[in-house]
């Protein structure tokens, strides 16, 4: 098994990394590969030190995989010119995942769908996964209309420059800004860049992405997508219309029994899910689930998740461990 990792320099190569090492995932040779401002440097894996290679010299190495984690625009160039040489890429980042012809995997959900020819396959919007994870159990059982979302998204979704932007603004330091505005005590309703509609890429991924995920465009998402001065995971406040009545002991067990889910949900011990508990987690947290009281058939919640890890390299490495189990590649 001959791995390539691009973005290996990266906040989620870095990610992907320790996540390749904790389930074991069996490499015999990996290529860390990066930009050629990066290439020549040393990361170690499992104690051995590996040199950061570019990514001409990653393509003629064929490897079986590549996880990408590198940007839109390393994607759409050399994503085809891996999948050419026979590799199978797993992409990470939103040039891939709206294309008819790419699919884009949950593998809790959707894995089954893959096949030997898929030679670049999408991983989703983090936010898009925390909430699909908890949403494809319930839409199964009771069939969802409307969903409304507010996220929380912590400033690791945007990467090292925001994440210094925050530890310079909480020392009183001065430095380069990676948003408009200072994100220390502050919220920013301004994930992504804004388009015509008045929304921000990021809210329509989470309006679009779960329709594919799914396959069913008979429901519709809303969002609003806002960023937090919080180091790492993601929250959303979630308002869900169902075609079909529940019971919330229903919805807890169901959420309960389904992988990946953890329920964290008492009032009156004060439990519910938070980003400093899902904080290098793969699992999804789902608390204060309770009815909408002003409308038949909804459902509020709350869902947290490391979006790191189960919003990015968590999910890509199992895309990876089901091509591997399943002899897709």
């Amino acid at each position: 098994m001959k791995l390539a990792l691009v973005g290996a320099t990266g906040m989620v190569g870095e990610v992907m990394l320790k996540v390749l090492k904790e389930r074991n995932f069996p490499i015999d040779e990996l290529l860390l590969v990066a930009s050629e401002k990066s290439v020549g440097k040393e990361i170690s894996y499992k104690g051995e030190p590996h040199k950061v290679i570019g990514l001409k010299e990653a393509v003629a190495a064929k490897p079986h995989i590549a996880i990408f984690s590198a940007g839109g625009s390393t994607s759409i160039e050399w994503a085809p010119k891996f999948a050419e040489v026979g590799t199978t890429v797993i992409d990470n980042s939103s040039a891939w995942r709206m294309e008819a012809d790419k699919k884009l995997i949950v593998p809790e959900i959707n894995a089954h769908l893959l096949t030997k020819d898929d030679k670049i396959i999408a991983n989703p919007n983090c936010s898009t996964i925390q909430l699909v994870m908890a949403l494809a159990p319930l839409h199964k059982k009771y069939k969802m209309k409307r969903v409304v979302v507010s996220t929380y998204q912590s400033v690791s979704g945007t990467g090292i420059k925001a994440v210094q932007q925050m530890e310079n603004e909480m020392a009183g330091i001065k430095g380069e800004m990676a948003y408009p505005y200072p994100i220390h005590k502050n919220a920013l309703p301004h994930c992504d860049v804004f388009e015509e509609n008045g929304y921000t890429k990021e809210e329509m991924k989470l309006a679009r992405e779960p329709q594919k995920i799914l396959d069913d465009r008979t429901f519709s998402v809303t969002a609003t997508a806002v960023r937090i001065p919080t180091a790492g995971g993601h929250s959303e406040s979630v308002n869900v219309q169902f075609e079909n009545d529940f019971e919330l002991s229903d919805i807890r067990k169901i959420l309960h029994e389904t992988p990946g889910i953890i329920v964290q949900d008492n009032p009156d011990t004060n439990t519910y899910p938070m980003p400093i508990y899902a904080h290098d987690k793969d699992d999804v947290f789902v608390g204060r689930i309770r009815r909408d009281e002003t409308q038949p058939n909804t459902l509020n919640m709350w869902i947290v998740s490391d979006n790191l890890r189960k919003g990015a390299a968590t999910n890509a490495v199992q895309i990876a461990e089901y091509l591997v189990n399943n002899k897709l590649i």
